[in-house]
């Protein structure tokens, strides 16, 4: 026991962010996986083990890379209260707890997240020396990457609002966009 305990750390990280968009929005980031790696760089992989639709107990095949290293391992959701809170755990090397817990704030949510875990192995060795400061600015990053990630849905889907014109569509249920009109433009 004694042995086991020298080659794991202890961190604990608490961050608080607000993202610009509303919590049906912001919540099915946090809960998918399979969506992590569009605001969250470290997560390389993950795959789902198994073929039922996700709930309690589902687990990941997980690559996160730090570095130049790749560290793999299991994720499993661990609770859920769909678009309120969700709680994840990873296996070692992380042997962590990641809990998310989304308030509604008019039309942003404000995101509690609490990061707890016994890292092991060699990536105590990349994470260990970081002071707990800038631990929790490594994390609120990932919350500004997914501000701007539906910030750029938001705009994508409002310009296509506003380039649609009902005249345009086509028998086959796709839409023609105004900009696709210079197709037909001869140029001179």
């Amino acid at each position: 026991m004694r042995e086991t305990a020298r080659h794991r750390m202890r961190r604990h990280a608490e961050v608080n962010a607000t993202i610009a968009h509303p919590v049906d929005r912001v919540f099915p980031y946090l809960v998918d996986p399979l969506r992590w790696h569009e605001f969250a760089p470290a997560c390389v992989f993950r795959r789902q083990i198994g073929d039922q639709p996700p709930r309690i107990g589902t687990r990941w095949m997980a690559t996160d890379r730090i570095g130049p290293f790749r560290f793999h391992f299991i994720d499993e959701l661990a609770e859920l209260e769909p678009n309120r809170r969700v709680v994840w755990r990873s296996s070692a090397p992380w042997n962590s707890r990641v809990e998310y817990i989304c308030n509604p704030s008019g039309e942003s949510t404000e995101i509690e997240a609490r990061y707890e875990g016994d890292i092991s192995g060699h990536l105590r060795l990349l994470t260990g020396w970081l002071p707990p400061g800038v631990v929790r600015w490594v994390l609120a990053q990932d919350f500004r990457r997914l501000d701007q990630r539906l910030e750029r849905e938001a705009t994508a889907a409002s310009r296509w609002r506003r380039g649609y014109e009902p005249a345009l569509a086509l028998d086959d249920g796709f839409a023609a966009m105004a900009a696709d009109r210079a197709d037909d433009m001869t140029s001179s």
